[in-house]
């Protein structure tokens, strides 16, 4: 807390603007596009290793989130103050970070497996950023960075030497989807049947269960894909020109997101609100990314071989 007040006494509105900016770039959001971005368009390998080293580190952020049950800073502190426009955001127990936790595994992990040196040093820069960013806002103490940082790269560290060797071998890929499919089971029977004190935080706790319930979507969601592609499909990632990737992007994000918040209202009515919906929401969202979508490469490639046909006769 010591730490957090020096970082308080330096707040400005310029300041206040810009970390609430950078913030927002270790989201969801742009967790799901640098993984699309690398499984769609550029190394299917990569791909895989920042969407498990994501999964798995959610998964860990989730258990450690609700066993511990530690509050937010200024609950601790009540004479602490954060910035208000970042507390909205700021639901749920604080330890350990969750922004922290996606930032670091999607950045640093673009940094070991690029060899682009821009890339690397966004990525150890914006690794670095976005946990300080969180302190700033005076959303997460030290230490609640501080552990996620220290889990994400534990997970790089153990993941990319796996995936640099193995690459998408059956050997590594089906352990990994066992383990995260037990893990999203595991942490669900945990949430079902662990006695949890009776003053537990109601609404922290069914926003655990609402999450596991999707991580477990998720990693089925994988272990499918993963099936699917080896056996039949077996998309290409570089096939496209420049601007037809850009548009195989940002059309399969678009409707990425259309599934995943458009089918919310359908489920929920024909599951009768059970958390079950969920999962099947999630499932139905990675199903597309990995098997729908990636149907649709072959036009895409098309798209420019059909410019440069063009080109080379005018």
């Amino acid at each position: 807390m010591e730490f957090l007040y020096r970082l308080e006494a330096i707040r400005t509105p310029v300041l206040d603007t810009l970390m609430l900016i950078l913030t927002e770039l270790g989201g969801e959001l742009l967790f799901i596009v640098a993984g699309m971005l690398m499984f769609w368009c550029i190394d299917k390998k990569q791909g895989y290793f920042i969407l498990l080293t994501g999964f798995f580190g959610v998964y860990i952020n989730q258990f450690l989130k609700i066993a511990c049950r530690i509050p937010r800073p200024w609950v601790l502190d009540p004479n602490f103050t954060i910035v208000e426009a970042a507390r909205e955001a700021a639901s749920g127990y604080s330890f350990p970070s969750g922004h922290t936790q996606t930032a670091v595994g999607c950045y640093a992990a673009l940094a070991v497996c690029r060899k682009e040196k821009w890339i690397r040093i966004v990525g150890v820069v914006m690794a670095l950023l976005i946990p300080f960013t969180r302190m700033y806002l005076g959303v997460h103490t030290p230490l609640d960075v501080g552990v996620s940082l220290v889990i994400a790269l534990a997970l790089i560290a153990v993941l990319w030497p796996l995936f640099n060797r193995y690459g998408q071998r059956r050997c590594l890929m089906y352990p990994l989807m066992g383990i995260l499919t037990v893990m999203g089971i595991s942490f669900l029977l945990y949430l079902s049947l662990y006695p949890f004190p009776a003053d537990i935080d109601l609404a922290n706790y069914e926003s655990a269960l609402e999450n596991a319930y999707k991580f477990l979507g998720c990693g089925l969601g994988m272990w499918v894909i993963y099936e699917i592609d080896t056996r039949f499909i077996g998309f290409e990632t570089k096939t496209a020109t420049w601007w037809a990737q850009i548009l195989k992007l940002v059309a399969g994000f678009g409707l990425i997101l259309l599934i995943m918040e458009g089918s919310k209202p359908l489920l929920n009515l024909v599951f009768k609100g059970s958390p079950i919906a969920h999962t099947i929401r999630y499932f139905c969202t990675v199903l597309f990314a990995g098997v729908v979508w990636p149907l649709t490469f072959k036009w895409f490639a098309s798209l420019g071989a059909k410019d440069e046909s063009s080109s080379q006769k005018m």
